[in-house]
């Protein structure tokens, strides 16, 4: 059941992703370029919890999953700061 919802986490990701993508492109929000890139790492960082937990149980990629998720959330703060002025 894990794997299930490990995988549904990544394909929403994925997909938040993409919508981002989509609105971004039709409208040119530098906010929203953003949140697209910030979606593209936890989408990974979703991935990758897949293949520490599932895949590969054998090997430890929880400082790759940490370090993907602080980008991720970093991208996004910065996006925030920068279009706030």
């Amino acid at each position: 059941m894990a794997s299930v919802v490990y995988a549904l986490c990544t394909l929403t990701s994925g997909l938040c992703a993409a919508l981002l993508l989509r609105a971004y492109l039709s409208s040119r929000a530098r906010l929203l370029l953003w949140s697209t890139l910030s979606f593209v790492g936890l989408a990974f960082n979703n991935l990758l919890l897949f293949a520490d937990l599932i895949l590969l149980p054998a090997i430890d990629l929880s400082l790759h999953r940490s370090l993907t998720a602080a980008i991720a959330v970093t991208i996004l703060m910065l996006g925030l700061i920068w279009d706030s002025k």
